[in-house]
């Protein structure tokens, strides 16, 4: 099967999204750090257990459990998709049409490491991963997550540079004003003609006096922004 190295998704708006797919060689340092990280809790919470009998025993044996199975669940699903040792290679965990990684998928994910560490030091998630065309590993698959590179936020300035700031007339929620930001800075990267069509579908709602809906879009985005001028 053919390797690819970026992920695209279109949305049913039309908008191509796409992320840069992390291959095997910063899974497996992120992993070497995050193993790291574990067996040193563990060590030293362990020799501050055995002062405390069967009970230091017992916490020992609970605390082995949570940071074998829920340490990379936490860390992905409340951090970002970044576990410490993910967050050191600049890799993140994310759903397969790019959303970031709900509780259930991290949960499937982790627990079938059980699989992929079969039969001896990840045999069965490496091969996994060297012939998938997306290098998932089989709690990959199972859970229908990506491991991308995490780039940071870029704003297309220049997409705005030219409009008006527009204070908008209606409340907006919070999911409408990133709606409207993200439009003004064309993260999706659309065409000037698939601008103007999604605009067009909210002209309903805009000023009787709106001559053009792309750039008042745009304005209205430019203002949340920040910008008012």
């Amino acid at each position: 099967m053919k390797l690819d190295t970026i992920a695209l998704v279109e949305t049913p708006e039309g908008i191509d999204l796409q992320a840069e797919l992390a291959g095997l060689v910063p899974r497996t340092l992120a992993y070497c750090i995050d193993f790291f990280i574990r067996m040193m809790i563990m060590m030293v919470l362990g020799i501050i257990f055995m002062f405390f009998g069967k009970a230091g025993t017992g916490l020992w044996l609970i605390l082995i459990f949570v940071m074998e199975w829920w340490y990379p669940v936490l860390f992905e699903v409340f951090k970002g998709g970044q576990t410490p040792g993910k967050k050191s290679f600049n890799i993140k965990v994310i759903n397969d049409d790019l959303t970031p990684v709900s509780f259930g998928a991290s949960l499937i994910r982790n627990l079938l490491r059980t699989a992929d560490v079969l039969p001896l030091f990840y045999v069965f998630g490496i091969i996994s991963m060297s012939s998938t065309k997306h290098f998932q590993r089989l709690g990959d698959l199972a859970a229908g997550t990506l491991v991308v590179y995490s780039e940071p936020e870029q704003h297309d300035s220049s997409a705005i540079k030219n409009v008006a700031a527009i204070a908008p007339q209606l409340a907006l929620s919070e999911d409408q004003q990133v709606a409207f930001v993200n439009f003004a800075l064309n993260k999706g990267r659309m065409s000037a003609d698939r601008q103007a069509e999604i605009a067009e579908i909210i002209r309903p709602r805009l000023p009787l006096n709106t001559s053009n809906a792309t750039d008042y879009v745009r304005g209205v985005g430019k203002w949340l922004l920040g910008s008012k001028h």
